[in-house]
């Protein structure tokens, strides 16, 4: 039982290392552009934000642990 309560604490401090070394995102602000970024649609296509810059509207959902099991 001590090893996995250690376990799991190191695992935590793992965790916590790596969010710490991780780039902060950019900081948006009501009416700049969005950056450009690459996704991945439902047939497993690769599509960039700027590909439709001038051409369509975008909307873009996010649903916090949707499709997770969370």
């Amino acid at each position: 039982m001590k090893q996995l309560s250690l376990a799991m604490v190191l695992l935590g401090l793992l965790c916590l290392s790596a969010l710490a070394q991780a780039p902060a995102p950019p900081q948006l602000k009501v009416g700049d552009k969005a950056p450009d970024f690459t996704l991945t649609d439902t047939a497993g296509q690769k599509v960039k934000l700027s590909d439709f810059r001038g051409k369509n509207n975008v909307v873009l959902a996010f649903y916090v642990f949707a499709f997770t099991g969370g």
